[in-house]
């Protein structure tokens, strides 16, 4: 038998923060515990951060896995509009795409109860 499946955010499983680097953003997404870890490791891809900011414009995500910290980090290339000094963006330096992040839903295997 198939294990269920339930949803859960990105917020359930870390803290996260973003900045700007040129016209490209920076998200680092650091999990609570290494449970969490293992959850983000198989479940937030980099293909899975563009599709979520596709309306900004990102053209390319590359994920960096940083184990030892039981984080990750992600470029999201072309994110900021050509940035801070020439986008007209409200968030010209990509500070909020971290928080955006968090509101992500991922799907996981749940334990059968």
């Amino acid at each position: 038998m198939s294990a269920s499946k339930k949803t859960i955010r990105v917020s359930e499983l870390a803290s996260a923060r973003s900045g700007d680097k040129g016209n490209h953003a920076n998200i680092g997404v650091i999990a609570h515990d290494e449970a969490a870890y293992e959850i983000l490791i198989s479940r937030l891809t980099a293909v899975r951060v563009q599709d979520y900011f596709r309306e900004l414009g990102v053209t390319r995500v590359e994920r960096f896995e940083l184990p030892k910290v039981q984080a990750l980090n992600f470029l999201l290339h072309d994110a900021l509009a050509g940035g801070a000094s020439r986008s007209l963006r409200i968030d010209t330096q990509g500070k909020l795409l971290g928080t955006a992040l968090l509101d992500l839903v991922l799907v996981i295997d749940s334990p059968d109860s």
